[in-house]
């Protein structure tokens, strides 16, 4: 082999090959699964919010907002735990949509996701809802 050779030269096909896969292939995506209804943005939310998966998180919901869409509403059905780090994504996520002219509501959380926003003193702040329908219907308050 020659000094000049590229790595995946030197290594030859089959490394060459997962190489180029790792590359192209779609990373698994942590961000919320996203749809509309009745003027409120739906984000699907899923596995924990927690300290590794926050800045990530925060950055993505953080862009949704914007002046014409800032009601989100964040269903967490799929959620299993959270964190102090998810929370201040959530406090986060509620002010800006605050400041947006918007608001955030949470719909469908598991007892533990529950319980962590109540002991954190947040039940105010935070509308929370038994479901998605619940929390974008023109009556629900938060």
């Amino acid at each position: 082999m020659s000094g000049s050779a590229l790595p995946s030269q030197q290594l030859g096909e089959p490394y060459r090959r997962q190489a180029t896969q790792a590359v192209t292939r779609p990373r698994r995506a942590i961000g919320p699964r996203l749809r509309e209804d009745r003027g409120y943005l739906v984000a699907a939310l899923s596995g924990r919010l927690d300290s590794a998966r926050a800045p990530a998180l925060r950055e993505q919901l953080l862009r949704l907002l914007r002046p014409a869409a800032s009601q989100l509403v964040l269903d967490l059905t799929l959620v299993s735990d959270i964190d102090a780090a998810g929370l201040a994504v959530l406090v986060g996520t509620e002010r800006r949509a605050r400041l947006l002219g918007g608001s955030l509501r949470l719909a469908a959380a598991r007892p533990a996701v529950s319980m962590a926003v109540h002991a954190a003193g947040l039940d105010w702040l935070l509308g929370s809802f038994p479901t998605v329908q619940a929390a974008i219907s023109n009556l629900a308050r938060a």
